[in-house]
């Protein structure tokens, strides 16, 4: 489970307007992301708003990205995480975030990144 998550909102997004508000583009930018990053999808779902915007999310080998879009706000939540089960994957993630934030283009961006999984020393038994 040791990997990196990151958390972030996307706040007026100059890129692409149909990115927010056509989960089929939303879909196939996510997907671009991941695998030009090396990342691998192994599952898929993504849903239109009517008259609004778009969600979805890819279940990836190394764990997931959660996307939303907010076309009223010109704002984009997601979420990535990728574990390092096997390698160390936390160059894919940048590399994927970063392809995603260059194609929406946030004027502000919010971000916070939580290290999953690192253990913390064992406490002595007495102290459990």
């Amino acid at each position: 489970m040791n990997g990196l998550h990151i958390l972030a909102e996307f706040h007026a997004c100059a890129g692409d307007r149909r990115l927010l508000h056509d989960a089929a583009r939303l879909a196939a930018l996510c997907h671009r992301a991941c695998a030009d990053a090396g990342l691998t999808v192994v599952a898929a779902a993504f849903h239109q708003f009517p008259a609004a915007g778009a969600t979805g999310a890819l279940v990836l080998a190394e764990s997931h990205l959660a996307i939303h879009t907010w076309p009223e706000l010109d704002a984009v939540t997601l979420d990535l995480y990728v574990c390092n089960y096997s390698q160390d994957n936390r160059a894919a993630a940048e590399a994927a975030y970063e392809a995603l934030r260059a194609e929406f283009k946030p004027q502000r961006t919010v971000r916070h990144d939580v290290k999953r999984g690192a253990l913390q020393p064992a406490l002595p038994a007495h102290m459990n």
